[in-house]
């Protein structure tokens, strides 16, 4: 087709007109080149759009088959969300349920220290009561001592009284001081 076009545009105008004087035999053989060489064309042509119509139907083939998984995953997702949404009522359900007897454990274990405290209250106030009454009986026998003491002093000389006065404060002192060695007799 180029040669045939070039073959016109060389060809010798003829004057005042569009017309140009072209070599027959030229422009002929062109023909029966074209002639030859068309069908070969028609038929690579054909052999395209008949590999296209191919390729396009085996391109709509695998859209389906994409489609085709993708509605299938699409299937499987839907009903995985739905055991997952399963999975995760029964999780909040357990944990709810943890937390019911987390609770109670607690209360249980309050109420005990509780029990164990106030008993042990009991105890320490019978142990104070125990040891306020020793102190008593501590101090009514000292008393007792300090009579004794001032009564024997009233048969004694006042030397001896000054001594024996001198002893017993100082066992009285070491007894208030809570010193650990014995009293002295």
């Amino acid at each position: 087709m180029e040669r045939l076009e070039s073959l016109i545009a060389t060809g010798k105008p003829l004057p005042l007109t569009k017309n140009v004087i072209v070599d027959r035999e030229q422009a002929l053989n062109l023909i029966d080149e074209m002639r030859i060489s068309l069908p070969q064309e028609i038929e690579a042509a054909q052999r395209i759009n008949s590999d296209r119509e191919r390729i396009i139907e085996l391109a709509q083939q695998e859209a389906e088959q994409v489609i085709a998984r993708a509605q299938e995953q699409a299937a499987f997702l839907i009903e995985e969300r739905g055991l997952t949404q399963v999975a995760e009522e029964e999780s909040r359900r357990l944990v709810a349920q943890a937390q019911r007897e987390a609770d109670d454990i607690r209360q249980g274990a309050d109420e005990y220290a509780v029990t164990v405290l106030d008993a042990l209250r009991e105890e320490v106030a019978k142990t104070l009561r125990s040891i306020e009454k020793g102190i008593s009986l501590l101090d009514d026998r000292r008393a007792q001592l300090r009579e004794e003491a001032a009564a024997s002093r009233n048969g004694q000389s006042d030397d001896e009284a000054f001594v024996d006065d001198e002893y017993d404060d100082d066992q009285y002192e070491d007894e208030e001081e809570g010193a650990s060695q014995p009293a002295r007799r």
